[in-house]
């Protein structure tokens, strides 16, 4: 828009006696004159006259809009004085600038609130959450008796009041605007002021939520919002939703706020200028492009089972659906129980008809009968860690498709729990019940037993301990319950609050070095069955038969992974320290190295502990020409070990991430660097992606390090099998004969609480950005600490990302190419996004995170695979 200066024209109008005159709007006549000044939108014209007379200034009349705003301009200048002289210069000057403003393109098109995206927006703005506004009044004015200072609500407390108490800053920032607005200068409140507070923000109308949010940015409450203002408001949003990094950029981007809001330089915004970008911001959802026929037939279906009125029936049903999803389980798990069954009344019924039996009773048998249970799986327990042999069975068999080889730490820890039954009853037994027995047995009674006990009959409880199968049994309970209850979760996690001199012998060490007491067990099992009371023939002590070939296996696997780390000292390229306690570590790949994404990869440093093996995910995709894992810093280890690399670390350069970095080229003087042994990678769930044309995969904070790979993974397989696609094509060949890459489009979204943790996958989400161009995987991050879209506290963080991703395509959150969704996302709406453009077709769902959502995740799997043409495969990974 451009005013029309053309002074050389000058018109009369005899008939009215008003001068009409096309030119700037100065003035050094001391007389009454019509003015009129022509604003150029384009090829469109707007005629504004204006009658100026002494020290007033009349807008009379505009010509060439429709527009409400610029009529009620007029009867508002109409309103204002001024001093002559150089006060109607002034005065003149900001008529002007109103005027562009005004008749600018932007003000004139009013915006429209019926859109789909300002409706959205309508429902924002909202200062407290649902469910402190289902309290209502009186439970805000319970908690104002509790809190108030001699009947006054100091402000330190206002937010703890009405529920924004997790918000402190944004709570006083709100205090102070609804106290301006009703000129209270007291730092505390009445209940009846606090009232008209809670009435105010709980306005349902947008326009009164609009208005109290400018008023908590417009601090001097004089109609206008300066650009220091912004940034103050920006910087308060910012701590209200823990995001650092725009807070330490807040003056940039209030100046890019100021760009968008005051194109003209004017040095403000006016309220119509956050309305218009509050409505007009792009916003973004979940639910990017679906198919609307399957959408509304999805809609009209309850996606959670129905309850069944007849309870035969309902029973029925969940029987056959918790059998479809578990059957292999249930027959690894009912062929186990069965076996331990057998063989516990096999041995049962063996010395019920020995002579022992007529002094000892049902306690030899039942004794007899958990051994020989306990026998056995002594020797199973030690197949499901067999590393090795699970990940060749697992990649290289078809036994994956009967057997759950995902659960096999499950079941580890399965018949770690068989072992401590046949303990108790084997121990127990014969400690409480056998040897009182027969230390009260009658001459007559012991005579048939004194093969095995010897002529004289033991006289004291002592005889039976101070044996070799007495101290032998007593040590090994000893052992096993130490390292069993070591490896719970609530030690093994430092869970429980505990004395620090009781919490130094818990953690991960001590579950590491107690788990590696069994190598002392099985030595004193064997001992231990060897020098049996009731059989002395070689061939009746089976406990070495059992044992025989899983210790051989393992002690195979473990001289093996000794062996390969030998060799498999890695050379680090590159060390990155992330916000969020997390340690990136590049490595060149060894010679000969393969694996799969998803899978993982055991570490041992030895300047941290000669010793300790711990397994993390791989990062890097297998068509990359390193090899690289995210280390999250939860533990001892692992914190001792970030300590050691942080060491060489150096601040990053330029644009590059990470708090320390450490970028070691071949050629360069290498800093001393701690020694790292890597272990071959293993089978995990995750590396089953391949049999999934769609895959949906979720991962909660350090969670997506093995999702990362596959996301990589398929990037670069849909790209390499695109290039032989036209390689062939262009050359008229015929197809290949190699096995074709299943996966098509791939779904990942990541769930993380600190901004900072966008750091760790920067790379990786920019570069899937700009090479993704037919959108095969669709990227969704979600902050957590961000307040959900429609909060008031996020409102700005809202408009200011639209801007930033509008202006330069970067995210303001997470530093990459990709929006970052606010606070937690709907997963029944992800999982209907997902079945909505994938009817008929088999998902495989992949989770990798705490066990917390398991369940969840899970349910949702079979809710939208029973009612639904889509079949969801639910598989998980803890950590």
């Amino acid at each position: 828009m451009e005013i029309a200066s053309d002074q050389g024209s000058e018109t009369e109008s005899i008939n009215s006696g008003r001068i009409g005159f096309s030119g700037p709007l100065v003035s050094n006549k001391k007389k009454s004159s019509k003015k009129s000044a022509r604003f150029k939108d384009e090829d469109s014209y707007v005629e504004i006259t204006l009658d100026v007379r002494d020290d007033a200034i009349l807008l009379q009349n505009i010509r060439g809009t429709t527009d409400q705003k610029a009529t009620s301009l007029a009867s508002q200048l109409a309103k204002r004085n001024s001093s002559f002289g150089s006060q109607l210069s002034f005065n003149l000057r900001n008529v002007s600038q109103e005027l562009r403003r005004i008749t600018s393109s932007k003000s004139f098109n009013k915006v429209d609130r019926t859109k789909s995206g300002a409706a959205r927006a309508l429902r924002g703005l909202q200062f407290i959450n649902k469910n402190v506004r289902n309290e209502g009044w009186s439970e805000v004015e319970s908690r104002f008796h509790e809190l108030a200072v001699n009947g006054m609500l100091p402000k330190s407390h206002f937010g703890k009041c009405i529920g924004m108490h997790e918000s402190t800053e944004f709570a006083d920032g709100l205090f102070d605007a609804l106290a301006r607005k009703r000129c209270i200068t007291s730092p505390s409140i009445t209940k009846a002021e606090l009232h008209e507070f809670w009435e105010q923000i709980t306005d349902t109308s947008f326009d009164a939520r609009l208005q109290t949010f400018f008023d908590m940015v417009d601090k001097d409450a004089d109609g206008r919002i300066t650009e220091e203002e912004v940034q103050e408001i920006i910087m308060l949003s910012a701590a209200a939703n823990k995001l650092l990094k725009i807070q330490e950029h807040a003056n940039e981007y209030a100046a890019l706020i100021m760009e968008e809001l005051d194109p003209h330089n004017l040095g403000y915004i006016e309220l119509h200028n956050l309305e218009t970008l509050l409505l007009e911001a792009p916003h973004h959802s979940t639910n990017v492009s679906t198919n609307s026929r399957v959408l509304s037939q999805l809609l009209s279906q309850k996606l959670k089972p129905t309850k069944e009125a007849n309870p035969i029936k309902r029973c029925y049903r969940r029987l056959s659906y918790f059998i479809g999803d578990n059957w292999k389980r249930i027959w690894v798990m009912t062929l186990w129980l069965t076996i331990c069954a057998g063989l516990f009344t096999w041995k049962f019924i063996q010395y019920k008809h020995r002579a022992v039996f007529d002094v000892m009773g049902y306690c030899v048998t039942t004794a007899k009968g958990g051994a020989e249970t306990l026998k056995f799986n002594m020797a199973l327990i030690l197949l499901p860690v067999c590393r090795n042999t699970m990940t060749w069975l697992r990649s290289r068999t078809k036994l994956g498709v009967i057997v759950p080889f995902n659960d096999n730490v499950n079941f580890h820890k399965v018949i770690a729990l068989g072992i401590a039954i046949g303990v108790g009853l084997h121990a127990g037994a014969h400690l409480t019940c056998d040897f009182p027995r027969l230390l009260h047995a009658t001459d007559e009674e012991y005579e048939p037993l004194k093969p095995f006990f010897g002529d004289k009959r033991p006289n004291n409880y002592w005889w039976f301990v101070k044996g070799t199968e007495g101290w032998t049994g007593v040590v090994m309970v000893v052992l096993m319950a130490i390292a069993f209850t070591l490896a719970q979760p609530w030690f093994r996690r430092n869970r429980l609050k505990l004395p620090t001199t009781i919490k130094k012998l818990t953690g991960f060490n001590a579950f590491w070095y107690s788990h590696h007491l069994f190598v002392i067990v099985y030595i004193l099992f064997i001992i231990h069955g060897y020098f049996l009371y009731l059989s002395k023939k070689w061939y009746k002590k089976t406990t070495w038969m059992y044992l025989a070939v899983p210790m051989v296996l393992y002690a195979c696997e473990r001289l093996i992974r000794a062996f390969r780390s030998g060799y498999k000292t890695v050379q680090i390229s590159k060390v990155a320290v992330y916000p969020g306690n997390v340690m990136a570590l590049y490595m060149y790949k060894p010679q000969g190295f393969k694996y799969t994404s998803g899978q993982y990869i055991f570490v041992n440093c030895s300047d941290v502990s000669p010793f300790q093996w711990h397994p993390f995910s791989i990062t890097s995709a297998p068509g990359d020409d390193y090899l690289s894992i995210h280390i999250r810093t939860l533990g001892d280890w692992t914190s001792q070990l970030k300590a050691v690399f942080s060491k060489v670390c150096q601040p990053p350069t330029n644009d590059k991430s990470g708090l320390l970095r450490a970028d070691i080229a071949p050629e360069m003087n290498k800093p001393r660097l701690p020694r790292l042994l890597i272990d071959e990678p293993y089978g995990a769930p995750a590396q089953d992606y391949k049999k999934y044309d769609i895959l949906l995969l979720v991962g909660l904070g350090i969670g997506a390090t093995p999702l990362i790979s596959i996301v990589k993974d398929v990037l670069n397989n849909i790209k390499q099998q695109k290039e032989i696609e036209e390689e062939l094509a262009e050359n008229g060949l015929k197809d290949i004969k190699k096995k074709p890459f299943a996966t098509r489009r791939a779904y990942f979204y990541w769930v993380t609480r600190e901004q900072g943790s966008f750091e760790w996958f920067r790379g990786v989400m920019n570069d899937v950005a700009e090479h993704d161009k037919e959108g095969l995987i669709e990227l969704h991050n979600y902050c957590t600490s961000v307040y959900e879209e429609g909060d008031a506290r996020s409102a700005l963080i809202t408009m200011l990302q639209a801007i930033q991703h509008a202006k330069n395509g970067i995210d303001i959150v997470s530093g990459t190419r990709v929006k970052t969704h606010f606070a937690r996302p709907n997963w029944r709406q992800v999982f209907k996004h997902v079945a909505v453009n994938h009817a008929d077709q088999k998902i495989g769902v992949f989770y990798c995170g705490p066990p917390s959502l398991v369940a969840d995740m899970r349910q949702l799997a079979q809710d939208f695979s029973r009612k639904t043409t889509t079949k969801f495969e639910f598989h998980k990974e803890n950590f």
